[in-house]
C-alpha cells in the first residue's frame, strides 16, 4: 500500500467522524490477517480479459467467482482517494505544495488561521488536514462522502 492512505490513518478519519456512503470507484481493505494489503475497488461491473487461441475477449461479469461473497461494511476500512479528501476539505483547502520527500496541504481552520499538514504523499497530507478539521469539529460537524 505504498503511496496510498494507510489503514491506520483511514481508521483515524473514521474514528474522528468521517462516514462513508460507498459508491463505484471507492477503495477499501478487509483488515484481517493476510488481506491487509489487498485493496478492493467497488465496481458496478467486473470486466475481465479472456485469452483464447482465436483472440482475446473482454468479458463483462456481474460478480467474480470468489470465496468471499460479501462482507459487512463496518468490517472493512475505506481508503478515501486524494480527490475525495480534497472535496471533503471543501472551502478550507488552501493549497497543495510539493516538498522534498513529500507534500504539504495547507488548510484554513475554523478560526481563520492556516495550518500545514505534511506527509510522504499528497493523499496522506490531505488526510492529515481533514483529520485535523474533523478532530476540532463539533459532533454535528460529521463529514460524509
Amino acid at each position: 500500500m505504498e503511496d496510498m492512505l494507510t489503514i491506520e490513518l483511514a481508521r483515524r478519519l473514521s474514528d474522528a467522524g468521517l462516514r462513508w456512503e460507498p459508491v463505484s470507484g471507492d477503495r477499501f481493505v478487509v483488515p484481517v490477517s493476510g488481506m491487509e494489503n489487498d485493496v478492493f475497488v467497488i465496481s458496478e461491473i467486473t470486466v475481465d480479459v479472456h485469452h483464447f487461441t482465436t483472440g482475446d475477449v473482454i468479458g463483462f461479469n456481474g460478480t467474480t467467482e470468489w470465496a468471499l461473497d460479501s462482507v459487512e461494511q463496518d468490517k472493512v476500512v475505506w481508503l478515501p482517494r486524494e480527490d475525495q479528501l480534497r472535496d471533503l476539505l471543501g472551502e478550507s483547502f488552501v493549497s497543495l505544495e510539493q516538498l522534498e520527500g513529500g507534500y504539504a496541504v495547507s488548510a484554513r481552520r475554523r478560526d481563520g488561521a492556516v495550518e500545514r499538514h505534511a506527509d510522504i504523499d499528497a493523499e496522506r497530507a490531505y488526510a492529515r488536514a481533514l483529520l485535523a478539521r474533523l478532530e476540532t469539529s463539533a459532533p454535528e460537524g460529521e463529514q460524509t462522502a
